[in-house]
């Protein structure tokens, strides 16, 4: 059989709202076909513009097979390119974030521009032309300060999905933030597993006590949901008459989906004490309890929106068995630490949390991994989310394998 028609039969012994099959989560050939139909063909959140705010500073990140280098020019744009030297091959830039006035290559140094362009490769033949090798560009989107970029020769639309959430973003003023802390775990489990576990809460309340503060599993929203359910379509009334869009909405594939939730009693943040982090407000309305707006979008982001500070997660697959987390906290840009906000108490829930998620992602793996694994039902009370993501796996798997060459 092909690696296409292996796959193929793979997606389709999964039982219904059930987990995927053992092979799916840890056989190298699977995490190839993962990277060429989805993380090597789909959008996929790098960061924020407003950790590059200066002409010269950037950021760099692996997507799969493809280094990626995104850098903000003379001119003020923000732009992606391979971190591929068009010499011979070396990454142009080897530091996850830094500011520089040229891109020059460590390796002969070839030197480009800000915007791309070669200026200069020494001792080339004299009819070797610089308007011939510039830095290969990568499809570069940006709604709300998040940077997605994909590396696929054509890229999917994106419009759809930046008319749905810029309305939900913008009240919180990314724009007029900044990253006040970023933590990086290497998770060594499957990407899936990774997603997995974040799209329930059935597992909550016996390992995140800090999260359990403050965070409310709702199965209305959780299954995607929410119509029928009261105190809800109430919370999200008072929302939206404050001017935060609440109401859940999600596109026809289900590959991204954004929604209000309200915390527990008398919690205002993801703290110990449920009280604010920070003392001036992310958003402009005088509604104290806004809950947090959610948002994911697959393969590589899920999103929390609170009325203090905000947190974006990104998801990068390193291989089949390793995936690596990022979380950044943004407060106010002119919030001065130990003075406006207390970086203990505004990231204590959030690393506690990050590091119990670790631990289950793990366990999981290496539970999946015996050959022993048959795949479990999923609970529909809790787990209807997973199930969500599971099924969106299948199906985009299933629709690009049979519109594809075969690998």
């Amino acid at each position: 059989m092909t690696s296409k028609q292996t796959m193929l039969e793979l997606i389709q012994q999964r039982v219904p709202k059930h987990a995927l099959t053992r092979d799916l989560y840890r056989d190298d050939e699977v995490y190839r076909q993962d990277l060429e139909h989805i993380w090597h063909k789909e959008w996929i959140f790098a960061g924020h513009t407003v950790e590059i705010e200066k002409a010269g500073e950037y950021i760099t990140l692996q997507v799969g097979d493809y280094p990626v280098v995104i850098i903000r020019g003379d001119d003020g744009e923000v732009r992606a390119f391979h971190n591929a030297c068009r010499h011979r091959g070396s990454r142009v830039c080897s530091q996850p974030k830094g500011k520089t006035a040229k891109l020059v290559c460590p390796y002969h140094s070839w030197t480009f521009a800000l915007d791309g362009k070669l200026l200069f490769a020494g001792n080339m033949n004299p009819d070797f032309k610089t308007e011939d090798y510039p830095l290969m560009p990568v499809h570069c989107e940006i709604v709300n300060t998040y940077i997605y970029v994909c590396v696929a020769k054509e890229a999917p639309d994106f419009e759809a999905f930046r008319a749905d959430l810029s309305p939900f973003v913008t009240p919180h003023n990314l724009e007029n933030c900044k990253v006040a802390f970023e933590s990086n775990l290497l998770e060594r489990g499957n990407w899936k597993l990774v997603f997995e576990n974040n799209r329930e809460c059935y597992h909550c309340e016996a390992n995140h006590p800090e999260l359990m503060n403050s965070f409310v599993d709702n199965a209305s929203v959780g299954g995607l949901g929410g119509d029928d359910d009261p105190e809800l379509i109430e919370y999200w009334d008072k929302c939206e008459a404050a001017g935060l869009p609440s109401r859940l909405i999600m596109d026809e594939h289900g590959q991204y989906r954004i929604t209000r939730i309200p915390l527990s009693d008398n919690a205002i943040s993801y703290t110990m004490d449920g009280k604010p982090a920070v003392k001036a407000r992310l958003d402009d309305t005088d509604v104290e309890d806004i809950g947090v707006l959610l948002y994911f979008n697959y393969p590589s982001t899920w999103n929390h929106f609170l009325g203090d500070h905000a947190l974006s997660f990104r998801v990068l697959p390193v291989s089949s068995g390793q995936t690596l987390v990022t979380t950044k906290w943004l407060v106010p840009k002119d919030a001065v630490e130990g003075v406006d906000y207390d970086l203990k108490h505004m990231t204590e829930v959030w690393t506690a949390t990050n590091e119990q998620d670790r631990q289950l992602v793990e366990e999981t793996f290496r539970g999946v991994s015996s050959p022993s694994y048959i795949p479990g039902p999923f609970s529909e009370i809790s787990e209807s989310g997973v199930c969500q993501f599971v099924d969106w796996y299948c199906a985009i798997m299933k629709r690009k394998l049979n519109s594809s060459e075969p690998a």
